[in-house]
């Protein structure tokens, strides 16, 4: 799964160096300068992760930050700000707008991609190529194999992009509306229907070792992937 990452910065140089970089790491990257051009992007596709200046030229970072976390569709996204400014109330100051890291310039490339690896891994998992191992069944994003009880399963595009976010996120409860933007992805337009076939299509691909009663229908909400086999 490609991974976006939006790069919020007015400096050329510095942005191109960030860019390259992430590039060169397999990300796809996207540029704004300003926070206009930077909310214009978000209106059109949410990107998987943030990079934001502090000082841009129409706005701070700092307010464009305060108002991503006021709204719920942006509210969850993984921001890392960038700034000169180096002292400890300027630390709590970023974080407290709701950054979940800070990065000091001049920083380093490696230390940089340091950072959205560890972050990505800790907000976003299932957009990681880490292996996850839950409950006798185990998922490898790098291979997209899925083994259960040792048995190789066979799952289509989608329903290994679901059955990673489940496990990523397992107990957790989402609603159709959340699995088809986190799934399927943000302004991509599909009935909510769409998550109930294909949550059949996962099971099946499931059942030869039994993990299809991992996969729980929470009457009146949606769905979740449990530990523990739900026996009906």
């Amino acid at each position: 799964m490609s991974i976006t990452i939006l790069v919020v910065e007015d400096e050329p140089a510095i942005q191109e160096l960030i860019a390259l970089n992430l590039s060169f790491a397999g990300y796809s990257v996207q540029r704004a300068a300003t926070c206009h051009e930077a909310q214009t992007l978000i209106n059109q596709a949410l990107p998987d992760l943030i990079l934001l200046d502090w000082m841009l030229p129409d706005r701070s970072g700092l307010q464009l930050a305060r108002q991503l976390r006021s709204e719920p569709r942006t509210q969850a996204v993984p921001l890392i700000m960038l700034t000169a400014k180096g002292t400890e109330h300027d630390k709590v100051e970023g974080l407290e707008a709701g950054a979940d890291d800070y990065v000091t310039k001049p920083f380093s490339p490696k230390e940089l991609l340091a950072r959205i690896k560890a972050l990505l891994r800790r907000r976003a998992p299932q957009l990681t190529d880490d292996q996850i191992q839950l409950g006798g069944l185990l998922l490898d994003p790098t291979t997209h194999q899925v083994l259960g009880q040792g048995i190789k399963l066979s799952l289509g595009p989608t329903e290994f992009r679901l059955l990673h976010f489940f496990m990523a996120n397992a107990e957790r409860v989402f609603t159709r509306g959340q699995l088809l933007d986190k799934v399927w992805g943000d302004h991509v337009f599909v009935e909510e229907r769409t998550v109930d076939v294909h949550i059949r299509r996962l099971r099946k691909a499931l059942q030869p070792s039994g993990h299809h009663q991992h996969i729980e229908t929470v009457r009146g909400t949606g769905y979740r992937f449990t530990a523990q086999a739900a026996h009906s």
